[in-house]
């Protein structure tokens, strides 16, 4: 299966000239989930006024303790691979109803990069998917930014950006405030032929053990601290 997977991966990139960044205007549903910024800024800030309290991604992935160690990016998922994660829906309705317009919806978090933090260069499982930020806080002059292959951006406020994380990339925040995204994994448009085969080897994904077990550590975490999150989000 996983020289299977290399093969269509190399090819699908292929497709799309090895691609980095995508131009948000070829995906019609962006300005429709950019038109839910303004709500979904004031579920991020309830979130953000309570931020210790949400797990590093570290301890909700085991994966990603390569990449951080110290609980300084946070993470506040919606859905996960198939797994409806509804209490947080419950808790940020803007920002799930905004999520029903993405097509082909395959995960869905707030993610926080702390003030000063630095992620390393890493790569994403799987080119069968393509991930969509949606800046929600961003620090001003271009402190946070994040480099995919060769290609640097800058999150921006309300606006959008698509990349395949499949290339090596690395992100940073550069400033002495937090920096929150919609970070969003969406299946990658491609012709019919490919897309049957990229649909089954993204269910294959779906049923892997590191989805499983980090829906297993969220649901822990969410007995441990979901009363205390409540009780903050109420104030």
């Amino acid at each position: 299966m996983t020289d299977v997977k290399v093969q269509f991966e190399e090819t699908i990139r292929a497709l799309d000239n090895n691609r980095t960044f995508f131009d948000t205007a070829n995906f019609p549903w962006v300005k429709q989930v950019e038109a839910f910024w303004p709500s979904i800024r004031k579920e991020a800030d309830r979130l953000l006024a309570c931020v210790e309290l949400l797990p590093g991604f570290e301890e909700i992935q085991a994966e990603q303790e390569t990449l951080s160690q110290d609980k300084r990016w946070k993470i506040f998922p919606l859905h996960v691979y198939g797994k409806e994660i509804e209490t947080n829906q419950h808790r940020c309705p803007a920002t799930t109803a905004a999520l029903k317009a993405i097509p082909g919806l395959r995960a869905a978090m707030f993610s926080v990069l702390q003030s000063g933090k630095e992620l390393p260069p890493h790569q994403g499982p799987f080119a069968g998917v393509l991930r969509y930020h949606l800046g929600v806080k961003v620090p001003p002059n271009q402190q946070c930014g994040i480099k995919v292959g060769e290609d640097i951006a800058y999150w921006k406020e309300g606006e959008s950006m698509i990349f395949d994380d499949s290339h090596m990339h690395n992100a940073w925040n550069r400033s002495s405030q937090d920096r929150v995204v919609l970070f969003v994994d969406f299946t990658r448009p491609l012709p019919p032929n490919y897309a049957a085969i990229n649909n089954h080897l993204i269910t294959a994904l779906s049923a892997s053990d590191f989805i499983h077990e980090a829906t297993r550590r969220w649901n822990k975490w969410e007995t441990v601290h979901g009363g205390a999150l409540d009780r903050h989000l109420a104030n």
